[in-house]
C-alpha cells in the first residue's frame, strides 16, 4: 500500500492526559508513510525469470548437439543475469519511502533513500503551506510543502489522485494543528 496513515486514538489534550515521547513533542497527531508502488512481487519475479529463461531456450533447440549451442549459451545466460541484476536493483530502489509526522507544534518529513543519507525537513505547522499544482514540472498534482525557509516536494512517486488525497488530508490536519490548543512554549513565532 503506497499511503499508510496512522492517527492515534488517544485522549484529547483538553483532558489533561499527557504522554511524553522521547523527542519531547508528545504524541503525534498523525503519521503517514509514503511508499512507491511495487507492481512485481518477489514470487512474480521468480516466475518471470523462469518464463524468460524458457523463451531464451527456444532458439537453442535447433542447435542441440552442435558447437553453436555452446557459443550462444553464454550470451543467453548474460541476458538472464543482466535482467536479474537490474530488476533486483529496482527492488532496492523501491525501498525509498517518506515519513510525514505531524505534532501540534512541529511537522517533520523524513525521506529514507536507499543509496544516500536520509533527508529531514521540519517546520512549525503554523507557518507551513501546502501547494498542489503543476509547479515547474509537467507533473499533474505536483505536491510541495513550504516552511522554515524551504520548499520540498512530497510523494513524487505517488499517482496524481493519491497526491490529491494526501494534500486534502494534510491540509485538514494542518488546520487542526494551527487551531488546536498550544502551550506557551509552542506559540508560533515568525521565522526569520
Amino acid at each position: 500500500m503506497p499511503v499508510e496513515w496512522t492517527i492515534p486514538k488517544g485522549a484529547p489534550a483538553e483532558t489533561g492526559a499527557f504522554f511524553d515521547w522521547a523527542d519531547g513533542h508528545g504524541a503525534p497527531m498523525a503519521r503517514v508513510v509514503l511508499r512507491p508502488h511495487r507492481s512485481l512481487p518477489r514470487s512474480g519475479f521468480a516466475w518471470f525469470l523462469l518464463i524468460v529463461w524458457g523463451f531464451l531456450l527456444i532458439p537453442l533447440i535447433p542447435l542441440l548437439g552442435t558447437l553453436a549451442l555452446w557459443a550462444m549459451l553464454p550470451f543467453l545466460l548474460l541476458v538472464l543475469a543482466g535482467l536479474w541484476f537490474f530488476i533486483e536493483r529496482n527492488y532496492k530502489d523501491g525501498a525509498l519511502h517518506e515519513i510525514v509526522t505531524l505534532w501540534q507544534d512541529r511537522i517533520e518529513v523524513r525521506r529514507i533513500n536507499p543509496r544516500a543519507p536520509d533527508q529531514i525537513w521540519d517546520a512549525n505547522p503554523y507557518w507551513v503551506s501546502i501547494r498542489l499544482g503543476p509547479g515547474d514540472r509537467p507533473v499533474e498534482n505536483y505536491l510541495t510543502l513550504k516552511g522554515n525557509g524551504r520548499e520540498i516536494e512530497l510523494g513524487t512517486f505517488l499517482s496524481p489522485e493519491e497526491r490529491q488525497n494526501l494534500s486534502d488530508r494534510l491540509n485538514a490536519l494542518l488546520v487542526r494543528a494551527k487551531s488546536g490548543p498550544l502551550t506557551p512554549a509552542a506559540q508560533p513565532t515568525r521565522p526569520d
